[in-house]
């Protein structure tokens, strides 16, 4: 119940979520507490003050805390500070929680940005596994139009919405928005 009107009062008052997480780190210096607000602040797209306290808490015995590090990497992604993405990368990147994790999602997205297309096509084509990942791999099917591989997007695209005419309906209603797209993709011709 307590979580429930958490989540009504953030809706509400969105600031409310951070205030107290701040109130809490002047009362506690912790790592935890640190992280805590730092995923506020990444949720509410502050994402200066997010990446200085993910910082301040990734040292130390921390310093190679995987969660702590991800959310760093899309922190630096969302504020276009892609070298920062790249040289973050290298502490989480050997983890066995990297492999098809939105930070390797965003370190392929990375890569496309900083013009190493070949490495980008590598990493998302990881995402690209039937019945699953929706989201990324419309983004491999953008990358592909992008990079002028108009066939792979369009095969990529078909499959999704083939896909589509087998699922349950809660199953479809959750990728509702993916499938529509990759529809609408489709319609246009490429």
């Amino acid at each position: 119940m307590d979580k429930v009107q958490d989540g009504i009062i953030t809706v509400i008052n969105p600031t409310k979520k951070i205030n107290d997480l701040e109130k809490k780190l002047s009362f506690a210096d912790t790592f935890e507490n640190k992280v805590s607000l730092a995923d506020a602040y990444l949720g509410a797209r502050q994402y200066q003050k997010a990446i200085d306290l993910y910082k301040s808490a990734l040292t130390g015995t921390f310093e190679k805390d995987y969660y702590g590090n991800a959310n760093l990497i899309e922190a630096f992604y969302y504020s276009e500070q892609y070298a920062e993405v790249v040289d973050r990368i290298k502490v989480i990147q050997d983890s066995p929680r990297f492999k098809k994790s939105k930070a390797m999602f965003l370190y392929a997205l990375t890569l496309e940005k900083t013009g190493d297309v070949d490495l980008a096509e590598e990493y998302l084509n990881q995402f690209n596994a039937p019945y699953s990942r929706y989201a990324e791999r419309l983004e491999l099917a953008k990358f592909n139009i992008r990079n002028a591989k108009t066939d792979k997007a369009r095969e990529t695209l078909n499959d999704i919405v083939t896909e589509s005419q087998g699922m349950s309906k809660s199953s479809y209603k959750l990728n509702k928005g993916f499938i529509l797209e990759a529809k609408e993709m489709l319609a246009t011709g490429l």
